[in-house]
């Protein structure tokens, strides 16, 4: 255990001169300097170093290196959104103090976690009406359907609806015996999927079939299961392309991005430039041109990140990701019964389809569709999301109790 907190605190103090190289860099480029960066690199400092303090001080049998990651990433993320975008940069650290207030309420205040497992229809109801909501009384935005105003507030419901979506499948599957018990489940994966390609939302769609058949997988160990899930999907695919003519376009961009360029595939071909000039090492922080990259704030904030801080950058936050994912799946290695395991290993496959998804969209690796770089993107909903998600994880690697 001493070893483990020197690891952690070893690494919280590389972060911390991170932050601080990041941040006065941006002082200095600003004519005059700007004391802002200075001030919000002393904030996330302080919430870094605050958070761990309290999770190490009363929680001491979880997995620290959850928080750690988390906030590593969003330190990435405020940085950039701090050069991009300034006023980004103070709403996105309102939404960080959130997350890292419901991530530690969370482990506190959650009762024993299998407590929940009774709730199953609850979940799906919840889950099915947000899936829904955007599809009723959504607004279309950059191509989707997928965001709701209220009262001037905006909000994607499929973001919520992820929450409750892997508490419904981790309760359908946790006593899983025969086939009979999938019928369920596949039907309202199905009506998910359904909503999320109405909407035009493929991003989601993607996100909400990774997750499902991982949790099918380690549920089940049935790999038949998953390559009729796979067939299943591919019908499906190919029925959309077919049937929707968003669809087709974004394979027609993926397929050959460059003659659209002007027009329907501006937003990739912009991407791909802004990764090209970054090479390796990158132009510097504050001496790219990521203004020249659509929605570089939360889509396409990865090719900003790779054009000023590098390609090895983006090699560095693709690790971070999967040193974050193969901590919350240790919690699932460890927890004590399966519906805290199955919430565990979805809401960690939720983190890392997410990832996949978008990285490979702006790298022109698969189609592009339009989600958040999880915690790096500007956002507050996926923000608290990502963040609740992250307390449950939490919660289980303590012992759920």
């Amino acid at each position: 255990m001493y070893n483990s907190v020197k690891d952690e605190k070893r690494l919280l103090r590389y972060t911390y001169l991170f932050c601080l190289v990041c941040f006065f860099n941006l002082f200095i480029t600003k004519d005059p300097f700007d004391k802002g960066a200075l001030v919000l690199c002393g904030i996330i400092c302080f919430l870094m170093a605050y958070s761990h303090f309290i999770l190490r001080k009363f929680y001491p049998d979880g997995d620290k290196y959850v928080l750690i990651f988390s906030c590593i990433l969003s330190s990435i993320g405020l940085v950039m959104l701090y050069r991009i975008k300034t006023d980004l940069a103070v709403k996105q650290i309102i939404w960080f103090i959130a997350g890292i207030a419901i991530f530690i309420l969370i482990v506190v205040l959650l009762p024993e976690l299998k407590k929940y497992a009774k709730y199953k229809y609850v979940y799906m109801v919840i889950c099915l009406i947000f899936m829904a909501m955007a599809s009723i009384h959504g607004t279309a935005k950059y191509g989707a359907k997928n965001w709701v105003y209220i009262g001037g507030m905006g909000f994607q419901p499929s973001e919520f609806g992820k929450i409750f979506f892997v508490a419904y499948l981790a309760a359908a599957l946790k006593d899983y015996k025969n086939f009979k018990q999938l019928i369920e489940p596949a039907v309202v994966v199905m009506v998910s999927l359904g909503f999320m390609v109405l909407q035009n939302d493929l991003g989601s769609a993607l996100l909400f079939f990774g997750i499902s058949i991982t949790m099918l997988y380690i549920a089940t160990s049935k790999l038949k299961y998953i390559l009729v899930c796979l067939v299943l999907f591919i019908i499906g695919g190919f029925l959309s392309y077919k049937l929707f003519g968003h669809v087709r376009l974004r394979f027609m961009i993926w397929n050959n991005p460059w003659p659209y360029k002007a027009n329907q595939s501006y937003q990739l071909v912009q991407s791909m430039y802004s990764i090209a000039w970054g090479g390796l090492f990158g132009t510097g922080l504050g001496l790219g041109y990521p203004n020249f990259v659509p929605v570089r704030e939360s889509d396409f904030i990865f090719s900003a990140i790779c054009e000023e801080m590098g390609v090895l950058m983006g090699f560095a936050i693709m690790i971070l990701y999967f040193l974050l994912f193969y901590r919350c799946m240790r919690a699932a290695v460890y927890a004590e019964e399966n519906f805290s395991r199955l919430l565990a290993v979805g809401y960690s496959a939720m983190i890392a389809s997410q990832v996949l998804v978008i990285v490979g969209g702006v790298t022109g690796m698969i189609p592009l569709t339009g989600i958040t770089l999880p915690l790096i993107s500007s956002g507050g909903s996926s923000m608290i999301i990502i963040f609740v998600a992250l307390g449950i994880i939490q919660k289980i690697s303590e012992g759920g109790k």
